[in-house]
């Protein structure tokens, strides 16, 4: 796919999420020039910080393909972000970053739609840090889910920590049983649930993301607790998934760090409708960087 403003020789596309973000550079003929990763890109991290982690990955990408950092004029990028919900999220984050000759931006889910069907109409299920679904679908984007870490973001990494602590809390306190997996978590944090409160007084969802392998650690084991957490994750995913179908969603990618961990755990009828994605968010994002609509129902670029 080739630009029609001659202005715009560099296409970038971008995946950011809550623990990092990835950068892919091109050409106006579609030859891969660069690809780099950077920190954390979830807008409701702060855009300074996002923008910061972006241009810092975008800074490699463009030394790999042999230019320099400045001339944004030249740039056409596309940006896939965590905690873009909104026409006026997208807006924010444009303003916030440098004058590139386009910006366009939307949430991580839509340009992972996106690279996932090569632009036509299906569905994506993320689980990674966070989680979010998504359907486009007669050029309209319905987001399911993803409405951040304090009130959502089921079948996450950092959900199935989070649900671990509270188990944990629970065994310790004789409300709920005291396993193998919640006597480790205990001691994880120092063996003491007042560490625990210490704790969650600063961490991030990718902090709580983190406790995710030991979990599912006890969980392969048999660990009845484990078990279960991990059972409610996937049956949240699934939850997700048909709803995508209903909406009019043939096929759905799940996509993201945790997708091969929890896809055995999703209940078949629910598996029977995943697909295989084409192409990966980055390649989501360039199509929005060429022009392909941010699904907002609105063009929001400069």
């Amino acid at each position: 796919m080739t630009s029609s403003d001659p202005r715009l020789q560099l296409f970038a596309g971008v995946d950011g999420g809550g623990t990092k973000c990835r950068v892919r550079l091109r050409n106006a003929e579609g030859e891969l020039l660069g690809e780099a990763e950077g920190g954390p890109a979830n807008i409701r991290l702060g855009l300074n910080m996002v923008w910061a982690n972006i241009l810092g990955a975008l800074d490699q990408a463009l030394v790999q393909a042999g230019h320099t950092s400045g001339d944004w004029g030249r740039i056409s990028i596309g940006l896939g972000l965590a905690g873009i919900a909104s026409l006026e999220d997208a807006e924010r984050t444009i303003k916030a970053g440098p004058p590139f000759g386009r910006c366009d931006a939307s949430s991580d889910a839509h340009t992972a739609c996106l690279g996932a069907f090569s632009g036509r109409d299906g569905g994506i299920l993320i689980s990674g840090t966070g989680s979010n679904a998504y359907a486009w679908v007669g050029q309209k984007g319905t987001q399911i889910g993803g409405w951040g870490f304090e009130v959502c973001d089921n079948g996450s990494a950092a959900d199935l920590g989070r649900m671990a602590i509270r188990a944990a809390l629970e065994g310790q306190d004789g409300l709920a049983p005291d396993t193998e997996f919640t006597r480790a978590l205990i001691r994880h944090f120092g063996g003491h649930p007042s560490e625990i409160v210490h704790w969650v007084t600063t961490a991030k969802p990718r902090d709580y993301g983190a406790l995710a392998p030991l979990v599912m650690s006890f969980a392969n084991a048999g660990d009845t607790v484990a078990v279960s957490l991990v059972q409610r994750a996937a049956d949240d995913l699934a939850r997700y998934i048909n709803r995508l179908h209903a909406i009019g969603a043939a096929q759905v990618c799940l996509v993201g760090g945790m997708a091969p961990i929890f896809r055995p755990w999703i209940d078949p009828q629910a598996r029977a409708l995943l697909a295989e994605a084409e192409h990966d968010a980055l390649e989501g994002g360039l199509l929005m960087a060429h022009g392909v609509s941010n699904g907002l129902n609105q063009t929001v670029s400069v």
